[in-house]
């Protein structure tokens, strides 16, 4: 805004200059008026020019700072200690939250055509065929009814206990990683606020040596304190967005995991596997 405004000024003494002087040009054409008012008039614009171009220039590297270099500055000015640790939360948090995402990308499948395959086998009672069709998926889904299809001779009853224990099971893999994420989610607004309080225990010490209750004497701990909490909650909102997205696909999943079981309960019963 501000290069704006002065750039406009500029153009506005530019033009002003021009209008002066050609209305000088005429007054001089008609009224006789001696030239060297004229370059007096015309050496006072220029230098005018030149100055307000010159404030221009040396405002602009002030206002051409990026936000990432902004932030990393505030981020020193923190201070080392409890940023450091605010930024190992944000690491730590990260990276389960990236492996999460990748296993839960790899867990997903198309329920309706893994059903499909497996019915396929099993409608001509090939029971070893449906079992090498989940065997090769990744999928829970797939594991939960081999599982099943390895228990299909001692029963349906058998067969629905041992589903059901095993999407248990399935169900604690894909949940795997969330506490750590939970507690980098927690810690880090934690230790900005420790570093708050550090801060702001730093700041009376400096009054209490003073002897003043000076701003300049208490901004410096003041600063430190309040930049740690900001930077403390800013990771803790960008765990708990990983997190909550991470929450929402293990739900996805699971619903998924919940419906294939069940028809997979009804296919046997169909195709009289477990009799």
């Amino acid at each position: 805004m501000k290069k704006l405004s002065i750039t406009l000024a500029l153009v506005a003494l530019f033009t002003f200059g021009m209008s002066f002087q050609s209305l000088v040009a005429q007054e001089t054409a008609s009224d006789s008026v001696d030239t060297a008012d004229v370059v007096a008039v015309e050496e006072v614009v220029e230098e005018v020019a030149e100055t307000a171009v010159v404030e221009t220039i040396e405002e602009t590297p002030e206002e051409d700072q990026s936000g990432h270099k902004i932030l990393l500055e505030k981020f020193i000015e923190g201070g080392a200690g409890f940023m450091s640790l605010v930024l190992v939360c944000l690491i730590f948090g990260l990276a389960f939250c990236i492996e999460r995402i990748i296993s839960l990308s790899l867990a997903s499948t198309n329920s309706s055509k893994l059903l499909s395959q497996v019915e396929d086998n099993l409608s001509n009672g090939n029971v070893e065929g449906a079992k090498e069709v989940c065997k090769a998926s990744r999928s829970p889904i797939a594991s939960i009814m081999y599982q099943g299809l390895s228990r299909s001779k001692d029963g349906l009853d058998i067969v629905e206990k041992s589903v059901l224990a095993y999407g248990s099971v399935e169900m604690g893999r894909l949940e795997k990683g969330l506490t750590w994420i939970s507690l980098a989610i927690g810690l880090a607004p934690m230790l900005g606020f420790l570093g708050t309080v550090i801060g702001m225990i730093g700041a009376f010490d400096a009054i209490e040596a003073a002897g003043d209750i000076s701003p300049t004497v208490v901004a410096g701990g003041i600063k430190v304190a309040l930049l740690t909490t900001v930077f403390g909650l800013i990771v803790a909102i960008i765990l708990q967005i990983f997190y909550n997205y991470i929450v929402s696909r293990i739900d996805s999943i699971v619903n998924d995991m919940e419906d294939a079981s069940i028809s997979f309960i009804d296919m046997l019963k169909k195709h009289k596997i477990s009799a």
